[in-house]
């Protein structure tokens, strides 16, 4: 593993960058995905059977946000739609930026790649076998990290998308409650 860190050069600072931000996002969003923080079930169960008032509801998680925007500004039905909407939204936060990083991290390590090949054979004499071992180790490295950074990124992108879309569809049941529960008010 220090041969790979050691051989990838200056590209191990964008490459690290890259992984740290995909590490950081992957572990903020299983946080805050929690269920208790997004559609907690007690709320959930309460909402769905129509007895709010025996529930608590404060705004600690998106589906308390949205219960409290119904009671607190008797909104008609669009309006309460587009509140979901935004709460729907917001569980995305920060997901973008572990899409560049999945993006970036196996481009950084082509670009190494060909930054390597180039070093090799860019002397206008040929090339020492420490000048292409040096060129061959950076094309290699750089590759090698990109994909070691890319390929768990891409596995933790596509379960907190998942996560994401169950966790909306279940916001999208009760906000549908919620609306019903606006034409009887």
């Amino acid at each position: 593993m220090d041969f790979l860190l050691q051989g990838a050069g200056v590209f191990i600072y964008p490459l690290g960058l890259c992984s740290v931000i995909a590490l950081y996002v992957i572990l903020e969003r299983l946080i805050s995905l929690r269920i208790s923080n997004v559609v907690p079930n007690e709320l959930a169960s309460s909402l769905l059977s129509g007895d709010l008032k025996k529930c608590d509801i404060n705004g600690n998680s998106s589906l308390g946000r949205i219960v409290r925007f119904f009671y607190d500004n008797n909104p008609d039905s669009d309006e309460l739609k587009s509140f979901a909407r935004l709460e729907m939204i917001r569980l995305e936060r920060g997901m973008f930026l572990l899409d560049a990083s999945i993006s970036a991290a196996p481009l950084l390590g082509l670009l190494g790649t060909v930054a390597g090949l180039v070093s090799v054979f860019s002397s206008e004499s040929a090339p020492t076998q420490e000048a292409i071992s040096r060129g061959v180790g950076l094309a290699l490295s750089t590759t090698v990290l990109g994909l070691l950074i890319a390929i768990p990124a891409i596995v933790g992108s596509l379960f907190l998308y998942r996560k994401i879309d169950t966790l909306c569809a279940r916001l999208d049941v009760c906000a549908e409650r919620l609306v019903k529960m606006c034409g009887k008010k």
